[in-house]
């Protein structure tokens, strides 16, 4: 029996034993109206939101940490943590007000000073936040609700920068926490959101608990996206983590949880036959399926090897392995922006069009002096968009002629591997699989994957000129016509050096039941304004 047809009818019987992952209490019909319960992407392995770059820890770290601003559903920075800022005339210098009331978890006020040192360490990590540091003069409290922020020359889009959704977002910790080394995980998890973290529930590979802040005081405005008020429609959210997607389809019909982040497509179909189940498009703007390489090591440090991949890699390959036969859930993507948006470009992607070269592609390689060298692959069974990739690219890389070295290991574990840059025979890594939510992709400011600023890129670590270049060239673009056109330029250099592999563009669901309300599309589940009945 194939995978699609065994999940088919293990979901379809419902997994009889798929409460047996859901050990806890049994909630009385009041406490279970106040509790949601909630299958995330992947486990929760590690809190840090600053450390890595995952976006099942940004997602949590969403409820747990406020941000100074945050994106709307137009993908503007409205203020969040902040009542007023003031920059002056040459653009130089930044004043910021905070609102008043903000109090983190343990009862202290949020001051300027938890502000700065916040600041400070995601500015080590972001590359808007390295950006905005080589340009800094000073960054200072004046007083515990006002800070200021003075630079060398404008920088226009800070408030972009602190309100961008793409990961590290800009969260704001106590000072003592966030005076840890940001190449390093703090050991607190104590923030000024809407929700608590319940570090004496968390099991890790089975469950996290929050827990609605009491004192929390959300803005006036309706909320969008991470905007506005967030107002918490439960008491408890219950992460319950199942890596075998036919137990989540079963817990979702069972009613054993109320709402799945990212069902597979080959059960929704199912799903939908449960009158009891919502099904929809989570964010139109999709995903971008990533293959990404570490070019400071062998053979990937050969630009000719990346080539190697791009000649023979099929994107319909990948996204039929992810989305299965349903044509409107993916489409061919022939470069790195997201399609539709105003800055999407095929320049430079002729090497992903058309039929795979497979001669090409060893020639390439061949041409890349690559001597046999393992090509340690890093691949996530525990999650379905890394899994299903990582099985393609297994095939892909032994046709080419490379020599495979399989890892199969879980998220949280590819998470901490792929930010070690030891050799690749000393627990090191050639390649792993993962996705950059469309809205992380729409220009250069937010699109963290595409830099190329070598140690100071996301990991993989490329160091193109020619990409960074463009980059700059883009924060300098007078107008949209402007833009588009560093763009193109930009594509090309991604594409012609390999930044990374676009495998394709894809479209993911999510999955509720009925008795929830309030959920919205967007590029992370937004727990706040969802409620039960």
């Amino acid at each position: 029996m194939d995978r699609r047809s065994f999940l088919k009818g293990t979901a379809a019987a419902g997994l009889v034993g798929a409460s047996a992952g859901l050990a806890g209490p049994a909630l009385s019909q009041g406490a279970a109206a106040r509790t949601l319960r909630f299958v995330p992407q992947a486990n929760l392995a590690n809190f840090d939101p600053i450390w890595g770059t995952q976006y099942v820890v940004r997602n949590a770290a969403a409820m747990v940490w406020d941000t100074l601003y945050g994106f709307d559903e137009t993908l503007t920075p409205k203020r969040q943590m902040v009542e007023a800022e003031q920059v002056s005339a040459d653009g130089l210098t930044w004043e910021f007000r905070l609102r008043p009331g903000l109090k983190f978890h343990d009862g202290t006020a949020v001051l300027a000073k938890d502000v700065v040192a916040s600041l400070t360490r995601w500015s080590a990590r972001d590359p808007m936040g390295l950006m905005v540091k080589a340009l800094q003069n000073e960054l200072v409290a004046v007083d515990d609700r006002n800070f200021r922020w003075v630079l060398k020359k404008p920088y226009p889009k800070l408030l972009m920068a602190l309100g961008k959704n793409s990961t590290p977002m800009c969260f704001m910790m106590p000072e003592r926490l966030a005076k840890t080394d940001p190449f390093q995980q703090v050991s607190e998890f104590i923030g000024s959101g809407p929700m608590r973290f319940k570090r004496d529930e968390w099991n890790p590979g089975a469950r996290a608990v929050f827990e609605r802040f009491a004192d929390y005081v959300p803005r006036e405005e309706s909320s969008s996206w991470l905007a506005g008020g967030k107002r918490m429609g439960v008491d408890r959210i219950e992460w319950l983590v199942m890596p075998d997607p036919a137990t989540a389809a079963a817990a979702l019909q069972n009613g054993e949880v109320d709402w799945w982040e990212n069902p597979i497509t080959d059960l929704v179909p199912q799903l939908r036959r449960n009158r009891n189940i919502r099904v929809d498009i989570a964010d139109p703007l999709g995903n971008i399926g990533t293959f990404r390489m570490n070019h400071t090591t062998t053979p990937f440090n050969n630009v000719k090897a990346r080539r190697a991949v791009l000649a023979a890699l099929s994107q319909e390959d990948y996204m039929r392995a992810l989305v299965g036969d349903d044509d409107k859930l993916w489409k061919p993507l022939p470069g790195y922006f997201t399609p539709g948006t105003p800055l999407y470009s095929e320049e430079g992607g002729e090497i992903l069009k058309g039929p795979r070269n497979l001669d090409a592609a060893k020639r390439l390689l061949a041409e890349s002096g690559y001597n046999g060298t393992p090509v340690t692959c890093v691949v996530a069974q525990d999650q379905p968009i890394t899994k299903a990739q990582g099985d393609v690219t297994a095939d892909l890389l032994k046709r080419i002629g490379f020599n495979v070295d399989f890892v199969a290991t879980d998220w949280g574990t590819t998470g901490q591997r792929r930010a070690m840059k030891n050799p690749v025979g000393q627990g090191g890594w050639s390649m792993f699989h993962s996705w950059h939510a469309g809205a992380d992709c729409i220009n250069p400011a937010v699109y963290n994957a595409i830099r190329a600023s070598g140690d100071g890129a996301w990991f993989g670590w490329p160091n193109i000129p020619a990409v960074e270049t463009e980059v700059a060239n883009w924060f300098e673009a007078p107008d949209l016509a402007a833009e588009k056109a560093v763009i193109n330029r930009l594509n090309k250099a991604a594409l012609d050096n390999v930044v990374y592999a676009p495998t394709g563009f894809f479209l993911g669901y999510q999955a509720w039941r009925a008795n929830v309300s309030g959920i919205a599309k967007g590029p992370l589940p937004f727990f706040w304004g969802v409620s039960k009945t």
